[in-house]
């Protein structure tokens, strides 16, 4: 296979840093009575808790169990061979997320799907996906050349 030639990428300057004196930071832009759309924090943060979620093979694996049917804590962890506090905290951050809702009935904790359909992760994933494919493109491209 012939070798390709990859042409250096140029990154942007670096920002100044900032000084150690503290500034007051203003949510409205200058010359605009507009404040900053707190949607944009609301999703960002929707989408740190869903990936830090699904990082974790367990909690994968618990969304795939409870996809199948609900379970109780108790039968997650015993499946998942894992202490039953040890599958609370999974299954807490896993709530967190709105991946999956519990009910307690007496002593029974269950395990349930949550009702978040995971748009925004997708919608997020989806950019990337092109991006990548655009570049894999070129390059098949140049290696044809």
């Amino acid at each position: 296979m012939e070798h390709l030639k990859v042409a250096p990428v140029t990154l942007p300057p670096l920002p100044p840093t900032r000084s150690t004196t503290r500034t007051k930071l203003s949510l409205r832009p200058s010359g605009s009575g507009a404040i900053l759309n707190p949607m944009v924090q609301y999703i960002a943060t929707r989408l740190d808790a869903s990936f830090a979620a699904l990082s974790d093979a367990t909690r994968r694996g618990v969304l795939e169990q409870i996809g199948r049917s609900d379970a109780s804590i108790s039968v997650l962890a015993q499946k998942f061979h894992m202490t039953l506090t040890g599958m609370k905290k999974h299954v807490g951050v896993l709530e967190r997320a709105g991946l999956v809702t519990t009910e307690k009935i007496g002593r029974v904790r269950t395990c349930k799907l949550g009702t978040r359909r995971l748009e925004e992760e997708m919608a997020w994933l989806e950019r990337y996906r092109q991006l990548w494919d655009a570049r894999f493109n070129e390059l098949t491209r140049l290696s044809r050349n």
